[in-house]
């Protein structure tokens, strides 16, 4: 409609019948029948509280990065710092049912990939996208959540306080006007400005049916590159990153590969140190090895290790307490890297 008329102004004055020669009836009915002045008003009403912005294709603040793909979204509401648009991106995403391993790749690869610069976009869900959030929060970077409901609205509500911490010290953007409630159809769509506003997309567990791999391919046709951390070929949590690696994905065992493949030197960080009981670990460590990195039952590990399964028990437990390993559906334990 831009390309027909010149402006917004032009394609609301113009005729329905003109209208009709470029887009479709209904649409043309729509623009005809003027603006919802309900929305328009209470539209007025969130961009007089602070923080909040609406953000267009003709405003200079518009991601560059978002006019380099195909469909980009004519306006972006905004909650937060809207600078961050236009900052070095990389996408963090995965399963809504990740496991605790995952949960914790996310937040460290996130925490270390701000450390370097770079701002964590993701789309806020359960799983791997609040995990990469926190990380990003916790090391003092900055990241975007891009959802699929209206700004007015916080989805899942179980991430409001994490909601209100991205719009203090990062960005919540959406393309759905104000009172969108939470649509299936909605959060496909909203992927394709997760990966238009970064330079590389990370997969951090992903089933095969998993949202996260629409957001890959979209980062794959968009020019972007896309990371895979590979995991178990037992946990199906891992089958959507393998698959994504034979496609072609770059398999991702530490931040250096991603750092090397978009080019970025690596900053020095400060290392941490972190207090060691060296008794517990001595005795401990065998029943570490035996874990292995594979869930693994009881069972199973009292043959591994010719411990009783009263011993392990006591152990596993004093592990769990570290969290050095966590307990799975169907009385399985898996170790934490």
């Amino acid at each position: 409609m831009l390309a027909a008329f010149g402006s917004p102004e032009q394609v609301y004055s113009a005729s329905r019948q003109r209208l009709r020669d470029i887009v479709p009836d209904a649409v043309a009915s729509a623009i005809a029948a003027g603006p919802d002045l309900e929305l328009q008003a209470s539209a007025s009403a969130w961009l007089q509280q602070v923080g909040n912005h609406l953000v267009t294709l003709a405003d200079a603040s518009y991601p560059q990065s978002l006019l380099d793909i195909p469909n980009p979204p004519p306006l972006l509401y905004a909650k937060g710092n809207p600078d961050l648009l236009n900052m070095p991106s990389i996408a963090v995403v995965g399963s809504r049912n990740a496991s605790p391993q995952g949960e914790k790749n996310a937040e460290e690869f996130s925490a270390a990939l701000s450390l370097h610069g770079l701002c964590i976009v993701s789309g806020m869900a359960l799983g791997i996208d609040g995990a990469a959030h926190r990380g990003a929060l916790q090391a003092g970077g900055r990241t975007i959540a891009v959802v699929g409901t209206g700004l007015d609205i916080v989805y899942p509500a179980r991430h409001r306080a994490l909601a209100h911490q991205i719009a203090e010290h990062g960005l919540i953007v959406s393309e759905f006007a104000l009172g969108t409630p939470s649509r299936a159809q909605n959060f496909p769509r909203r992927n394709r400005i997760i990966s238009g506003l970064s330079q590389g997309c990370l997969v951090i567990e992903a089933n095969l049916q998993s949202g996260s791999l629409i957001t890959a391919r979209l980062a794959a046709e968009q020019g972007r590159e896309v990371f895979a951390i590979p995991g178990s070929i037992h946990s199906p949590l891992a089958k959507g990153c393998h698959q994504l690696i034979k496609q072609g994905a770059k398999l991702v065992e530490s931040m250096q590969d991603i750092l090397d493949e978009m080019k970025i030197p690596l900053m020095p960080v400060p290392a941490v140190e972190v207090p060691v009981d060296e008794g517990a670990v001595s005795e401990q460590n065998p029943l570490i090895e035996a874990l292995g990195y594979d869930p693994v039952s009881l069972d199973t590990l009292a043959a591994r290790s010719g411990l009783t399964t009263e011993r392990l028990s006591a152990m596993l437990l004093v592990l769990e307490l570290e969290g050095k390993i966590t307990s799975l559906p169907g009385g399985r334990f898996q170790r934490i890297a």
